[in-house]
């Protein structure tokens, strides 16, 4: 593992038939990230260097090496899971696609929980294909809570750009299971974990978190729904009087309209489209990072885009943005500045 001024990242292919391996090396051509840190990719060596091929960056290679304790600090790394020849097929859901993904989970998970590496940054999965007998997550985020959470550190998924950051008592779950998923002691529970997680990562010294209603209009006090009343409200009021700088409940609608989340560090969402759509459209270029956990996670905010997949047109930005956060959130655990003193 590398020095608190260098810090080694890990980064997990995703899906090999999606922009994956694209905006990982599209990011990792950009020198600054070498300045940095050093980068550390779970993948497959053949399957790398066929999307560089097509990518026409002739000054970029990896560093093929075998385990994370042989690193280069010169260039890039990449870890080789799988000797044999894999079938690509671009723009396309495939098995084995989903089985290469799972495999780089799993290796990058181990060489975090053995301090190998310092953080790990994951390329889109497909969240269908890579179900197994042992990956049964709905995503990344239930992935880590398992893998390194559970009851002791229980994880939120939290988006982050330069103007929002959004949080979400529910993930990945069917939209008519919401409101019974909801419960006062859950809610509680995400805000102290986002609160706890914008002191010690963010480094935000007296944080204020929104919280969004979970009916249109607040419920119209109890005539379009009671969770308000019933479920939301006392959880804020629970939380304001454990220390917590919560406010709300906010209609979600007019709360984003009006620029509303501006005035806060932090905004809770009840589900996953109700803080996701706003944030996208609010938010170029964002983040998911994965709060709560004593490990750092993050990931760009977009998916697998077999749409585009192997025409070298995917923006990187969104890849640069979540190994600049994990490198940030690792300094400010550490407690260090910009220039690592």
């Amino acid at each position: 593992m590398a020095d608190n001024k260098n810090f080694t990242i890990g980064i997990t292919q995703g899906d090999i038939n999606g922009i994956g391996y694209e905006v990982i090396i599209k990011s990792l051509s950009d020198n600054r990230i070498m300045e940095m840190c050093t980068p550390v990719v779970y993948g497959l060596s053949k399957v790398a260097s066929y999307h560089k091929k097509y990518m026409e960056l002739p000054d970029f290679s990896f560093q093929f090496t075998k385990t994370a304790e042989q690193l280069s600090t010169k260039r890039p790394n990449l870890i080789n899971l799988y000797e044999e020849e894999v079938k690509l097929d671009l723009g396309t859901s495939t098995k084995i696609a989903g089985q290469m993904a799972e495999r780089s989970l799993y290796a990058a998970g181990r060489d975090l929980k053995n301090n190998l590496i310092d953080a790990i940054v994951t390329a889109p999965i497909n969240k269908s294909n890579i179900q197994s007998e042992k990956f049964v997550f709905p995503g990344h985020t239930e992935f880590f809570d398992h893998y390194f959470g559970g009851k002791e550190h229980p994880a939120t998924m939290m988006m982050v750009s330069e103007n929002l950051r959004v949080a979400f008592v529910t993930h990945h779950h069917p939209i008519g299971k919401v409101a019974e998923t909801i419960t006062t002691e859950l809610i509680l529970k995400k805000l102290e974990i986002v609160n706890e997680s914008l002191k010690k990562d963010f480094a935000v010294s007296n944080p204020t978190i929104a919280v969004l209603a979970l009916n249109p209009h607040c419920g119209d006090e109890g005539l379009i729904g009671n969770e308000e009343k019933e479920v939301i409200q006392p959880a804020v009021a629970q939380a304001f009087h454990d220390g917590i700088n919560a406010f709300g409940p906010f209609p979600a609608d007019s709360f984003f309209s009006t620029g509303a989340y501006t005035k806060f560090d932090a905004v809770l969402a009840m589900h996953y489209d109700q803080g996701m759509i706003p944030f996208k459209l609010l938010s170029k270029d964002g983040v998911n990072f994965t709060a709560g956990l004593p490990i750092v996670r993050t990931s760009p905010a977009h998916g697998t885009a077999y749409d585009i997949a192997g025409k070298n047109v995917a923006d990187a930005q969104s890849m640069r943005n979540a190994i600049y956060l994990a490198i940030d959130i690792l300094r400010n655990r550490k407690g260090l500045t910009v220039n690592g003193q």
